[in-house]
């Protein structure tokens, strides 16, 4: 018998158009072996996500750019069809400040936590972060918004290069504008040069202390807030392989016991008044070992599952308890637990994991995805590195040379061209 309800069903909400995101088929599963009816309201087109067994019912998400008015009436036509009240869980930064920004207009047909006001919006903000952090005594890398390219430039070399930069609301990024979310500043110019962009970039840019990535200093934080305020669910990870290589998403990590970790996010948490699931990004800084918090993201990180305890809890199910007021079971945490993304990092998901181990694709329940992710990766590497060729060639071309052959060991990931999603980003998992 399910310890979670399932007269109640969940409705995800993916607002990014990233066919690879892997987190979104770990809540479909999640929720699915619990047997609870999953709604997905996600572009699914390409995705390995649309062949779970696990999906009771897809639905068209908001079209790219979509109002908040937009935004609703997408969902209220899934609540129409669901018929039902519904646990309702944003998987991507977007989807989790527009669902709080709507939460009068979406509570009589979801049920959601109780959240202070337009809290997810002012954690995802990454220059409203630096002064949230203060206020808590989260130490947060030192943190400089411009005002000018002049600014921008005296900011570079005031912090010490490289620095940083990051767009303060990066889901606002226009897709194709070739606009990274964050990336690393080597030179003044670069700064003034990227702070023009500002207008394009919908946000405002921020410059930031580079703390450089090493072994064992790059850790994360999954949890949920529950409607008494409690941290239930999730815990500590540490990040063991990155794509791209030490600055960009988890290939591989590790749940592994940081009491350090552990209080600064509980301390975040508390002195915020969060409710709900959230996921933190630290970095531990080589001179003083203090752990700076990079990012907080108000929703499900991608590698969620890894802290599955010993009564298979996860954040996402927590979420579902909590909102239909069943109890939190007490199981034990599993440290050494393995999580692995397979088309990251193939020879890692080969080895041998003691404690156990998560795919980020495949599972026994569920084949489907796994068999269809690795031929859709397969076509989305071989169209990069094709269009790749093709720019090379024409360069060539309009310079009178020959191509120059670069050897590629590993492929881009799926957002490389038009900037990552927010689990792609430089200094995160």
């Amino acid at each position: 018998m399910s310890l979670l309800d399932t007269r109640v069903p969940a409705v995800l909400l993916r607002i990014d158009r990233n066919p690879f995101h892997h987190g979104t088929l770990g809540a479909v599963r999640s929720l699915g072996r619990a047997d609870v009816d999953v709604h997905l309201v996600a572009d699914v087109t390409g995705s390995p996500v649309r062949a779970s067994r696990f999906v009771r019912q897809l639905h068209p998400p908001p079209p790219p750019g979509a109002g908040l008015d937009e935004v609703a009436a997408t969902l209220l036509r899934v609540a129409a069809r669901v018929e039902r009240p519904a646990v309702l869980i944003p998987m991507d930064d977007a989807g989790a400040v527009a669902v709080s920004r709507l939460r009068a207009r979406l509570a009589p047909a979801f049920l959601l936590p109780q959240q202070p006001g337009d809290l997810p919006e002012r954690v995802a903000d990454k220059a409203e972060l630096a002064g949230l952090c203060a206020a808590a005594d989260v130490p947060h890398p030192t943190t400089v918004v411009p005002d000018s390219p002049a600014q921008a430039a005296a900011a570079a070399w005031r912090l010490g290069l490289p620095v940083v930069a990051k767009w303060s609301r990066p889901w606002l990024l226009p897709a194709g504008a070739g606009l990274r979310s964050t990336l690393v500043v080597r030179s003044p110019r670069e700064a003034r040069e990227l702070y023009a962009r500002g207008a394009e970039a919908g946000s405002r840019l921020l410059l930031q202390e580079f703390l450089p990535p090493g072994a064992d200093r790059d850790w994360f934080f999954h949890g949920y807030a529950d409607r008494h305020g409690a941290v239930r669910a999730g815990g500590p990870g540490r990040k063991l392989l990155a794509w791209p290589r030490a600055a960009g998403l988890t290939a591989a990590g590790t749940w592994a016991p940081n009491p350090q970790v552990q209080a600064l996010a509980e301390r975040l948490a508390d002195g915020l008044g969060y409710r709900g699931i959230f996921d933190l990004d630290f970095r531990r800084c080589g001179t003083t070992g203090r752990y700076h918090l990079l990012d907080f993201n108000p929703r499900p990180g991608a590698q969620f599952r890894l802290f599955t305890d010993t009564a298979g809890l996860d954040v996402v199910r927590a979420q579902h308890l909590d909102l239909t007021h069943r109890p939190l079971p007490d199981g034990r945490p599993l440290p050494g637990r393995l999580f692995v993304v397979e088309n990251y990092a193939p020879l890692t998901a080969l080895r041998p994991a003691p404690a156990g181990r998560e795919l980020a694709w495949g599972a026994r329940d569920d084949t489907a995805p796994g068999r269809a992710m690795w031929g859709l990766w397969g076509r989305h590497v071989g169209g990069r590195l094709l269009a790749r060729l093709r720019r090379r060639t024409a360069a060539a071309a309009r310079s009178g040379g020959t191509p120059r052959v670069v050897r590629q060991t590993a492929p881009p990931g799926p957002g490389a061209a038009t900037g990552p999603s927010d689990d792609e980003k430089a200094g995160r998992r």
